[in-house]
């Protein structure tokens, strides 16, 4: 009489590992090439109104998504709203930076519904070789009549300024 082998524990092995295989390879088929994948993303922006300082000043915040070579520079050059050259704003990154933040300097002009273009430039550490561009714009929804012509306060403890004691 012969005795039959309860090979069930091995089917399921085999099964196992067979889906194993099947997830692997959609997995891989499905994935993002990080080739592919910009080096930034900008996560935010647009224009900041300081009524108290009389400034008014537009920018924008990126994330950093892949490594970059090291002694990265990025470049902004901002639309002047006055149509002067562009403003341009230079910044290192570091390779332990996971986000920046870069802003225009004070501008003045800015109408509400214009869009005003931002190019976004990355360099190698010679800036000379351009390794990655990218271009956005941004829109304020107001103009820049809600700032005065002069601060209205000054120093750190937004003390009122001594030159509108007149308003």
């Amino acid at each position: 009489m012969a005795v039959q082998e309860d090979r069930t524990f091995e089917k399921a092995v085999a099964a196992m590992i067979g889906l194993t295989c099947l997830l692997l390879g959609l997995g891989w088929a499905t994935r993002e090439n990080p080739a592919e994948k910009p080096y930034l993303g900008i996560v935010g922006g647009g224009f900041v109104y300081n009524y108290r300082e009389a400034q008014v000043y537009y920018g924008f915040v990126v994330r950093i998504l892949k490594p970059l070579p090291a002694g990265t520079w990025l470049i902004a050059e901002f639309e002047d709203p006055v149509r002067g050259p562009p403003l341009v704003v230079e910044t290192r990154l570091h390779a332990r930076s996971v986000s920046n933040g870069v802003h225009s300097p004070n501008v003045r002009g800015v109408m509400a519904g214009k869009p005003y273009h931002v190019a976004i430039k990355l360099y190698d550490y010679t800036r000379t070789k351009l390794i990655w561009t990218v271009e956005k714009e941004f829109t304020s929804q107001i103009d820049e009549s809600v700032v005065p012509d002069k601060p209205l306060t000054i120093g750190p403890g937004y003390f009122p300024n001594p030159e509108l004691n007149g308003l």
